[in-house]
């Protein structure tokens, strides 16, 4: 597969990227085109043994949409930015799949205005991997719209089913709407309108409503709210995570010698712990609902969370997740009734 990769984007642009790009070529069975200021990446690639590497390409790109910027009107305004330029490559077929690390809201204007909706998908979605004590529980969305109608929910379940189904290998994926109890009565008007249309859905195993609580726990496997709700929901998580680590580590710090001497033997432990709650192993999160694959990454991703968006990436395009995606939105025939 070939993947674009916008090399501007993300704090650490464009050296991390450059890296990351170098190890998915090295490692995975991918080509990769590299878009950006060539005058910054040329060096990066000659000084990381990247320049030889055949299946590595650089297309240079004059203009980069800042953070501090609209992202609606940057993507209008400026066709040689690099992650527009990115994404008309998958537009035009050069391309299968996007990797972007920059502003979230830039990735998705881009993806919107370059590669369009998938027909019948009212709005795409974030579909974030977040780890369970059994595996992983895809939570979509997780940030591409604060705002939602039942529709659009609806429209999530069935996206995030086929990404657990075709790209994590999960059989039979349990959909679950997110909400303040398990009862069907319960809710806000958004959930409960969406409730009785995801149970009329044919194509996804819906087991109910579900609480924050059962997310961490794996009760079910994909996870439906709104962006507004799902982006709290992955922050939050995020910063318990970073913050029990960060506990461990002071109590450890803090204890005598015996403690200290002890602790020793669970540090392997630790480690496994660790790299499970890293957002780097997973990479990205894909946008599901665009007409071609899109992987969108943390804004502080290094080289490793680079090489794994890459993998991301990789893995939807050969899965053809759009083109289930298409076949399913359709088959379901959700339409503006639904909302």
């Amino acid at each position: 597969m070939r993947i674009a990769v916008d090399a501007m984007g993300g704090d650490y642009a464009p050296e991390e990227i450059v890296l990351g790009a170098i190890q998915a070529v090295r490692e995975l069975n991918v080509e990769v085109t590299l878009v950006g200021d060539g005058n910054a990446i040329q060096p990066l690639l000659v000084k990381h043994q990247g320049d030889s590497l055949g299946r590595l390409k650089l297309i240079h790109a004059t203009q980069v949409i800042e953070m501090c910027e609209q992202p609606g009107v940057a993507v209008r305004k400026k066709k040689d930015a690099s992650i527009v330029v990115a994404t008309r490559l998958v537009k035009e077929g050069h391309c299968d799949a996007v990797v972007a690390a920059g502003s979230t809201g830039a990735a998705v204007a881009a993806a919107m205005f370059g590669l369009g909706r998938i027909r019948g998908v009212g709005r795409p979605t974030i579909a974030t991997p977040i780890p369970n004590l059994t595996g992983t529980t895809i939570l979509l969305d997780s940030g591409a719209n604060v705002d939602s109608k039942p529709r659009h929910l609806v429209e999530s379940a069935v996206m995030g089913s086929i990404y657990a189904q075709y790209v994590l290998a999960m059989q039979r994926p349990r959909v679950g709407l997110l909400n303040i109890g398990e009862e069907e009565s319960k809710g806000n008007e958004q959930a409960l309108a969406a409730y009785p249309l995801l149970k009329q859905l044919k194509t996804i195993h819906f087991v109910g409503n579900v609480e924050g609580r059962d997310i961490p726990k794996g009760t079910v496997d994909v996870v439906v709210c709104d962006g507004f709700v799902g982006n709290v929901v992955l922050k939050f998580g995020e910063g318990l995570a970073s913050a029990i680590m960060q506990l461990i580590k002071d109590a450890i710090k803090n204890s005598g010698f015996l403690a200290k001497l002890a602790s020793l033997a669970i540090l392997p432990a630790l480690g496994v712990l660790k790299k499970k709650l890293d957002y780097a192993e997973y990479g990205g999160a894909p946008l599901l609902g665009v007409d071609g694959g899109f992987i969108i990454c943390h804004g502080s991703s290094k080289a490793k969370a680079i090489k794994n968006a890459i993998r991301a990436a990789n893995d939807i395009a050969e899965q053809k997740v759009v083109d289930h995606i298409r076949e399913t939105i359709a088959k379901e025939e959700i339409t503006n009734e639904s909302e």
